[in-house]
């Protein structure tokens, strides 16, 4: 693997030698005999030789990692025992390049240990493997013990086991049961030579040289060829991430819908990225689905085309920027307004005080003008340095750009970092105290994160207000193959806060002018099924638009194989029951391994 990879590589299963805290704590060590690998990994997630000596270990080579800091590799006994719980394989952690081929029949002597990748506050599994290894080659040029077939036959349709209440719902001390959990399945298989074929790409190539497939087809399958999460209880359990132990140059750059034909076979795996991983010897042929980028419709007259979406870290040294303009003018079809998530300030992530964004908006603005789109106008408030969370010194911020031959701004001056924007009457009318502004951004909801930006528009004589938002991300949430199930959702805390607040505001713009036309949009880092949606909802202070669309549509962003929503707009009552509204989530990121940003941008048409 490339060094541009080996960093994050290295913490996939990286031994627990490295780094004690990210041990199991097990009892004092003890000497064990001889023992096999079906006993080493046992009937459930922790070996119960966990911090043993185990002496001549036999066993056929079945994949050797050469690159990053997890260097080692993988045994499977020939001979295994009659027990669908107990693998049959086993990772041998050496450190440095190992000295076997895969082939070669091997006794090993180690230290049996469990190790926690991303530590144990990651409330990931464990994986069992033998470190400080001395390693006898006994024969070369031996048959591989036959890859065990995964498919969606063999894979249970229920994903997890209920946690032990009484171990903090952690799954680790329960007897495996293969045939009736996913995840147990996948650990049954822990170290072994696994198979899939024919099997259908549901996370497109990524720069770390990894993607996900499916070895269900039809489960939860939209046209597009992804596998869409709609609920806490749809994990689709067919999907397992595919990283290659060859080199970087062969490995496929696949779309979401294309598949890899005939077989891929290597050891499983498991890592803090992602969970189960056919670390893959030979990965089978890519054959394109020929997916395109999507291309919503241009707005009718009079129609206001409001859209969201983030540009993922924009900043004048970026690249993209002509990229990012085409996808506004040619397949945004030039909306409105445009609320922009992760514009970074004007050089980026250099941590030197700058907060203002002048440089990096005038870039895009101007590449739109050059890609055949309107001169934007715009607006935002700069943050104060450092408070505002995302890539240290970036100093992230909401920005709205508007085009000014359709629709106008109301500048209500007073608006900054600190000054929260209140509702008032003008003529009757509900009116900003500010504008733009931010919701209250003095409130610790918003501590290390985005502030709402709030702005007042005029199209065809009638005031709309819009809310840019950019909640707390999913960052410290434990993963779906966590030792703890269900997985606990830390982040949402903050996100509820955050809701909470911008209901709070509409509500207070609702009971000024109750037919008043409300926007909240914007990267909302949660699911339109989710506690944060539905509290910003609220008593239907707000609805979010992406329910329009059919189930099997609503997803703006790709995360481990799951096709979800993360982008979000949410319409007032009087837009919702206009009934002349249309919404379109526009592919032209998420599903593709060349994407510019990794959220998909969201579009609304209707009349006011």
């Amino acid at each position: 693997m490339p060094s541009r990879s080996s960093t994050r590589l290295a913490a996939l299963t990286v031994a627990a030698v490295c780094s004690a805290t990210s041990a199991v704590v097990v009892a004092a060590p003890a000497h064990a005999d001889s023992v096999r690998i079906h006993d080493i990994q046992g009937t459930t997630r922790v070996s119960p030789y966990a911090g043993k000596q185990v002496t001549d270990v036999t066993g056929i080579v079945t994949g050797v990692r050469t690159y990053g800091s997890s260097k080692g590799f993988w045994i499977q006994d020939p001979n295994p025992d009659a027990d669908p719980a107990t693998s049959e394989g086993v990772f041998v952690f050496t450190s440095s390049a190992p000295k076997v081929a895969v082939g070669d029949a091997v006794g090993v002597s180690g230290t049996v240990s469990e190790f926690v990748p991303g530590g144990t506050s990651s409330g990931n599994q464990a994986v069992t493997e033998i470190v400080r290894p001395t390693v006898t080659v006994v024969s070369a040029g031996n048959a591989v013990p036959a890859a065990t077939v995964v498919d969606a036959r063999s894979v249970p349709a229920t994903y997890a086991p209920a946690g032990d209440p009484a171990a903090n719902n952690s799954v680790n001390a329960l007897p495996l049961r293969p045939g009736a959990y996913a995840l147990d399945l996948y650990e049954s298989l822990e170290g072994m030579n696994v198979q899939v074929s024919d099997v259908r790409v549901v996370g497109a190539t990524d720069p770390y040289t990894e993607l996900w497939v499916t070895v269900k087809p039809w489960e939860n399958r939209n046209r597009r060829g992804g596998t869409v999460y709609g609920s806490y209880d749809a994990q689709n359990t067919g999907r397992l991430q595919i990283q290659s132990l060859g080199k970087t140059a062969d490995f496929p750059a696949a779309n979401v819908g294309d598949r890899l034909t005939g077989t891929t076979e290597g050891p499983l795996d498991y890592n803090q990225f992602g969970g189960y991983t056919v670390a893959a010897n030979r990965i089978g042929a890519l054959e394109s689905a020929g997916v395109e980028r999507e291309t919503t419709r241009k707005q009718k007259n009079g129609e206001l085309a409001v859209a969201t979406y983030n540009v993922e870290n924009l900043d004048p040294s970026d690249t993209t920027f002509a990229a990012h303009a085409s996808a506004i003018v040619n397949n945004l079809k030039s909306p409105d307004i445009v609320s922009l998530e992760e514009i970074q300030d004007n050089n980026g992530a250099t941590d030197d005080g700058t907060v203002a964004a002048d440089r990096t908006v005038t870039e895009l603005t101007d590449a739109i003008v050059a890609a055949g789109g309107p001169r934007y106008d715009w607006r935002s408030i700069d943050p104060a340095d450092k408070t505002d969370g995302g890539e240290p010194g970036g100093n992230i911020r909401q920005v709205f750009l508007f085009n000014p031959e359709r629709v106008s701004f109301t500048d209500r001056a007073g608006g900054d970092a600190t000054t929260a924007a209140g509702v008032t009457t003008e003529r009757g009318k509900a009116a900003l105290t500010v504008s733009p502004g931010r919701i209250d951004p003095a409130n610790a909801a918003w501590n290390s994160s985005r502030k709402p930006l709030v702005g007042e528009f005029v199209f065809r004589g009638r005031t709309v207000f819009v809310i840019a938002n950019h909640f707390n991300s999913k960052g410290g949430d434990q993963g779906l193959t966590s030792q703890y199930q269900p997985a606990a959702r830390s982040s949402e805390t903050q996100r509820h806060q955050q809701a909470t607040l911008v209901n709070a505001f509409v509500k207070d713009i609702l009971d000024t002018q109750e037919n008043a036309d409300v926007v909240a949009l914007g990267d909302i880092n949660d699911f339109e099924f989710s506690g944060t949606a539905k509290l910003l909802e609220g008593d239907g202070e707000l609805w979010s638009a992406v329910k329009s669309l059919p189930r099997s549509e609503r997803y703006s962003y790709v995360y481990q194989g799951n096709s979800q929503v993360l982008d979000q707009i949410l319409v007032s009552p009087s837009i919702r029951r206009g009934c002349d509204f249309t919404y379109d989530s526009v592919h032209i990121n998420a599903e593709f391994n060349d994407q510019i940003s990794d959220h998909d941008p969201q579009v609304l048409r209707f009349k006011p």
